[in-house]
């Protein structure tokens, strides 16, 4: 027999405190139980780690889009995949959600001394550097780096591995430096490419890119952001050149052109939605 569950209603925003989580929490535990969903009773934390970094990319969307209602239920989903997990650690014994909770609570005040206790900070950059001291005293030998996870896209990892370095001293002082280092690297690719050496060139193309983070946070620029935007950039400039295409060819018929399809990229250069 089907149970019925009552969907939650949220109280009005000044008034809101967090009291509907746990209908969240409940839900999964349904959800997981021995007549629950036969899809979610199937599923462990790593079926589930794709749906965390593809619910983490929505939220980014979202955010980047300007949709305040996306926002909202893209945060939904993303919350979703935390209990969902929490759920399944207590299915194995290990921790649950209250935990989850409670970890991160006890890490926050001990991290804001400034806030929770008598430290005084100058300003947001001393709240780093005090942040990582206390990170490293709760992480013990743990190194610097550690914290920083590999499946982060390459760009973002780059970037933020250089502001955890930069923290303990190990950068240039300005962007000059690092305006060096990106032309140093650049003439060392050009010279594996001219020796035709393909495993150096991929090696000297990484340090490019990595010395093009470094000025780029040197800069105060998000990489990444920087990159989607310019590959947005290029997708609604070719989406003008693929129309022309089609208007002039009925479709792509092999290779065209250049100097013709040149023409159409200059034309949407040229038009409001493709800058």
């Amino acid at each position: 027999m089907t149970r019925p569950f009552a969907p939650v209603a949220a109280p009005p925003l000044a008034a809101q405190r967090g009291e509907t989580f746990p209908r969240l929490v409940e839900l999964m535990q349904r959800l997981l139980a021995p007549d629950g969903c036969p899809w979610d009773r199937e599923q462990n934390l790593s079926t589930l780690r794709k749906y965390v970094l593809e619910e983490a990319c929505e939220v980014i969307d979202a955010i980047d889009s300007g949709d305040r209602k996306a926002l909202k239920e893209e945060l939904g989903d993303l919350l979703l995949q935390v209990v969902f997990q929490a759920e399944l650690a207590r299915r194995e014994g290990e921790f649950a959600i209250d935990d989850v909770v409670e970890g991160i609570v006890a890490k926050l005040v001990h991290r804001h001394p400034h806030v929770f206790g008598d430290v005084e900070v100058s300003g947001s950059s001393e709240v780093l550097t005090n942040w990582e001291k206390l990170k490293a005293k709760e992480k013990g030998d743990r190194s610097i780096l550690a914290g920083v996870p590999r499946s982060l896209p390459a760009l973002t990892r780059a970037q933020r591995i250089g502001e955890k370095v930069a923290r303990v001293g190990f950068d240039w002082e300005d962007e000059k430096g690092s305006r060096a280092k990106v032309r140093e690297e650049f003439g060392e690719l050009e010279a594996a490419i001219e020796k035709k050496d393909a495993d150096a060139i991929e090696e000297e193309m990484g340090d490019c890119l990595f010395a093009l983070v470094n000025l780029s946070r040197h800069l105060e620029v998000d990489a990444e952001g920087a990159l989607r935007r310019t590959i947005d950039k290029f997708t609604k400039r070719f989406d003008h050149v693929e129309k022309r295409v089609k208007e002039k060819h009925g479709g792509w018929q092999g290779k065209l052109p250049l100097e013709e399809l040149d023409g159409y990229w200059e034309e949407a250069k040229k038009t409001k939605g493709a800058r």
